[in-house]
């Protein structure tokens, strides 16, 4: 399939280039969405694709305001195989990553509860934190994210906050801090050094996706509606990362087989490639 001109513009790169993220136009239709959150709602009631299981789970032990995340849920779910394999994806992050083909790193989908506007409920937050800070077993950190929002999404319901320029950093010792859900805390620690620590809010309609560089800083704070957050993310790399070792127990390695070898490609069937499209 062609497209008759690029999505992601010159522009859109440099823009990328210079702060770490950049947001897309709408890629899923009000039809992919419905399937999508149904998709959620199979996930978190185990009704799964084939006799598979995924990667990982956060689960909420009890806490209904706890977020919750599953990896790898394509593994047990074919309408979200397809979101996270969507050429039109596959497209805007090559373009992004300044790379010919694309692979899935892994996917995650992530449901943070409404509160209901309770001021003080920290436990749906997402700390500051790097994403290469959990992914330090490839030849490059030149990954992105792209988040795709199934609902409107700003600060009222939790969006996804990033601090522009903060993939200039390099990675910042740490940063592994995901589900510390302290975000002054984790602000003070990592605004020092002349970082420059300026939060910019990830606004997105439903059906739209943010992408960042995997040493961009991020977060989310509460839910205040009444309505869960949901997300679907895909995790994407350039289709010849290699595996490197640096002392790092990420859980892709084991992937590769019982004795992965340094430079070997993550480019099997835990990979999915994705079909970029064209311009016409």
């Amino acid at each position: 399939m062609k497209l008759n001109k690029r999505v992601v513009t010159n522009e859109d790169v440099r823009f990328y280039q210079d702060n770490g993220y950049w947001i897309s136009p709408r890629i899923f239709d009000d039809d992919q969405l419905a399937r999508l959150r149904q998709a959620h709602d199979r996930i978190w009631a185990r009704d799964y694709d084939g006799d598979g299981f995924p990667l990982s789970e956060w689960e909420s032990n009890g806490n209904p305001l706890q977020l919750r995340k599953m990896d790898n849920a394509w593994w047990v779910n074919d309408v979200i195989k397809d979101a996270i394999t969507n050429p039109l994806l596959g497209q805007m992050a090559a373009e992004l990553m300044d790379t010919d083909a694309v692979r899935v790193w892994y996917d995650q989908v992530i449901y943070k509860p409404g509160t209901g506007n309770k001021q003080n409920v920290s436990s749906g937050n997402v700390g500051w934190h790097q994403d290469y800070a959990y992914w330090q077993c490839t030849n490059s950190d030149n990954l992105v994210t792209a988040w795709i929002a199934l609902q409107d999404t700003d600060l009222s319901n939790g969006c996804m906050m990033v601090v522009p320029g903060s993939h200039r950093w390099g990675l910042v010792p740490t940063s592994d801090s995901f589900f510390n859900q302290d975000l002054d805390s984790l602000k003070n620690q990592f605004a020092r050094d002349g970082r420059e620590w300026r939060e910019v809010p990830m606004t997105l309609k439903a059906g739209q996706a943010s992408f960042h560089h995997s040493l961009a800083f991020h977060a989310s704070g509460p839910n205040l509606s009444d309505a869960p957050r949901l997300s679907v993310v895909s995790h994407l790399m350039p289709s010849d990362m290699a595996y490197e070792n640096k002392g790092q127990n990420v859980d892709n390695i084991r992937l590769l087989g019982p004795r992965p070898r340094q430079g070997q490609l993550f480019a099997n069937e835990y990979f999915p490639l994705l079909a970029p499209l064209t311009v016409g």
